[in-house]
């Protein structure tokens, strides 16, 4: 019997991207995988790999393509767990959770032609980007899905800490992240769950294609690089999943670089 038979991982934003890719790496190791992603019609053949590579694991898998940061949906999908994991006698044993959500406004703060940002706009991408966070991790707790042993991880970047074109928005959202991820640290301690971010290197991915300067981006970073390359997401996905374990315990509240070196380098 595999250690991690009967373990469920949670993952937000699950379709693609470091969200895909730890799902699959999840599942490879023996855990099941329950999946919170926002996709169209056009891009459902992809969901349907995903899932279809998770099956192939020999796991479960749930996927509900909803708004993760709609508080309705929210509450249903915790409902759900909690029965279904109920049914199968394995409460409290959603043990990791990864927030990997990228939705957010990319916009000048001041008009350059295309519109400044707005209120709503701000509003918006912290709610999806940080907040979010902690209502999941509210949710997880008061149901009793996660206990003691739980680990939590949500994905950051060096845009808390670089000045990048347009992404003022996200930078706030991903600083405010880690000032998240800190004080959950420190609140779940007495609960045995440990809270940390993860901060992947420049990675070619759907969300990266929408920040106007990423042409730029990866040029500098593949010049840059230690490694003379970009990271991928099974770089990341790798690190999270091997981390998910008990000894990993006394490590809450950090920001783990996981880029190659590319930031020490600048």
């Amino acid at each position: 019997m595999s250690e991690n038979q009967g373990k469920w991982a949670l993952i937000l934003g699950a379709s693609s991207g470091f969200g895909a890719a730890t799902a699959r790496e999840f599942a490879r190791a023996g855990w099941n995988i329950i999946g919170v992603h926002l996709d169209r019609r056009g891009t459902m053949a992809l969901v349907e790999e995903v899932i279809n590579d998770i099956r192939a694991a020999g796991v479960e898998v749930v996927f509900h393509n909803v708004n993760a940061a709609d508080e309705g949906k929210r509450k249903q999908i915790i409902a759900e767990t909690v029965g279904l994991l109920r049914e199968r006698g394995e409460e409290g044993r959603v043990v990791a959770m990864l927030h990997s959500l990228a939705f957010g406004a990319i916009r000048a703060y001041v008009d350059d032609g295309d519109g400044a940002i707005t209120p709503a706009n701000f509003q918006m991408t912290m709610e999806v980007m940080a907040n979010s966070l902690v209502y999941w991790t509210q949710d997880l707790i008061s149901s009793g899905l996660m206990t003691t042993g739980g680990r939590i991880y949500a994905m950051t970047s060096s845009g808390t800490h670089r000045v990048i074109r347009k992404y003022g928005a996200i930078s706030m959202a991903k600083a405010a992240l880690e000032a998240n991820i800190r004080q959950l640290a420190v609140e779940l301690a007495t609960h045995g769950i440990t809270a940390n971010a993860i901060q992947a290197g420049v990675t070619d991915t759907p969300a990266l294609r929408k920040i106007p300067d990423h042409p730029n981006m990866i040029g500098r970073i593949l010049a840059s690089n230690p490694h003379g390359r970009l990271t991928v997401p099974d770089d990341v996905a790798k690190v999270i999943v091997t981390l998910a374990v008990p000894a990993t315990a006394w490590l809450t509240g950090d920001v783990i670089r996981v880029d190659g070196g590319e930031d020490i380098v600048g």
